[in-house]
């Protein structure tokens, strides 16, 4: 990982020796909820595991439940740590559904359906900005806080094919904003943090790749399942006019062995 220089209150103590211009963006790691896909709403998933009608003023109070357990002390403690195994993850979910009573039955089948790639909608321009990217010859992976392989739902959409590294922090025992998420993907595709642009929709988790030596940017939040989320804009980060392709003092990564 490449050193960061040690900032004051208003910026670094010492001048860095920077090249005159950004290194090129070589690589986009991207995560995966909010940011490529988003579950089915819950209205669908709730009605699918009770397998039974609900009307629409019984649906309100069991959104309004789930809702009000967010705050409920134990499911904010299940949520500590939630990421770094497959065990935790469940926990933190089924913890919060069954903090519904009437969704306490299902609470293990709601979870499942997490875990299934039919429940998940890519956005609508995710296609098209992977296939983009892809044609410029920019290196893609996945890093995403998750308590399963993502791989099956990426494939059942046709979309893992534009990826070559997948970060599963349940695999690495971790969380984001953790450098060593960051750090090992920019390893597997073999370019440099300041090569490399995070894209995500969490700014402390996402926008935390900055302080790793990535790039970072992070969609707002809120986006419906299957609509237009505006990866657009990260075409126009990695655009051949921003990447200085034929810059000469392009990062080689990881660093020669001297």
């Amino acid at each position: 990982m490449t050193s960061l220089p040690v900032c004051g209150p208003e910026g670094p103590l010492r001048v860095p020796g920077r090249p005159p211009h950004p290194s090129p963006v070589r690589a986009v790691l991207f995560d995966f909820s909010g940011t490529l896909f988003q579950v089915a709403p819950y209205t669908d998933r709730i009605r699918a595991a009770l397998d039974a009608p609900v009307s629409e003023s019984a649906m309100d109070a069991l959104l309004t439940g789930l809702e009000a357990g967010l705050a409920d002390p134990g499911v904010v403690a299940a949520q500590r740590g939630r990421d770094v195994s497959a065990a935790a993850h469940r926990h933190a979910f089924t913890t919060w559904h069954a903090s519904v009573p009437a969704l306490a039955p299902v609470a293990d089948a709601l979870y499942e359906q997490l875990r299934t790639p039919e429940h998940w909608r890519p956005y609508a321009d995710a296609h098209a900005a992977l296939e983009a990217l892809t044609q410029q010859g920019v290196a893609l992976g996945v890093v995403s806080d998750v308590g399963w392989d993502l791989r099956p739902t990426f494939a059942h959409h046709g979309l893992d094919r534009y990826f070559s590294v997948w970060v599963h922090s349940y695999e690495h025992g971790t969380e984001k904003p953790d450098p060593a998420l960051f750090t090992y993907a920019c390893r597997q595709l073999a370019v440099a943090p300041a090569e490399t642009l995070m894209v995500g929709d969490h700014p402390a988790k996402d926008g935390g790749a900055a302080g790793s030596g990535l790039r970072s940017y992070v969609l707002p939040a809120g986006a419906a399942p299957g609509t237009v989320r505006g990866l657009d804009a990260v075409l126009r980060l990695v655009s051949p006019a921003t990447r200085w392709a034929e810059a000469p003092q392009a990062v080689r990564w990881p660093p020669a062995a001297t």
